[in-house]
């Protein structure tokens, strides 16, 4: 059963969602001037419906055990997007907010087959 599709057109009249893109992380390439550093590598998912949501008592202190800092917030978005995973060579996936803001995924809070809750923490200036 699908609650959060249930619930979400009466969270949406309450919190908007907005359209961002993500950059999903595909791994990493050699750097071709043979250095030996990687580049990562992304693919853009453009319009993505996503609702942002201040963090609960919880999630802060998951994010405080991770000695995360910087000023977060948590994004409900459909599908499954995720943190680090080291067995892939993925991670690292930045989220782009219709004003302009960049947002890095440090952590999946919650990940369901349908929607996905992600902590995400602020790259650039507002």
């Amino acid at each position: 059963m699908d609650l959060h599709g249930i619930v979400s057109g009466g969270i949406g009249q309450v919190n908007p969602y907005i359209l961002g893109s993500i950059k999903v992380s595909t791994g990493n390439i050699q750097n071709p001037n043979g250095d030996g550093t990687l580049i990562p590598t992304y693919v853009n998912v453009p319009q993505v419906p996503m609702q942002v949501q201040a963090l609960t008592a919880n999630d802060i202190k998951h994010l405080d055990g991770l000695n995360l800092q910087g000023v977060n917030n948590s994004i409900y978005v459909r599908g499954r997007i995720n943190g680090l995973v080291r067995a892939n060579n993925t991670g690292g996936d930045i989220i782009t907010f219709p004003d302009g803001t960049v947002w890095l995924v440090t952590a999946v809070i919650e990940s369901w087959p349908d929607w996905c809750k992600l902590a995400v923490t602020l790259q650039n200036g507002s």
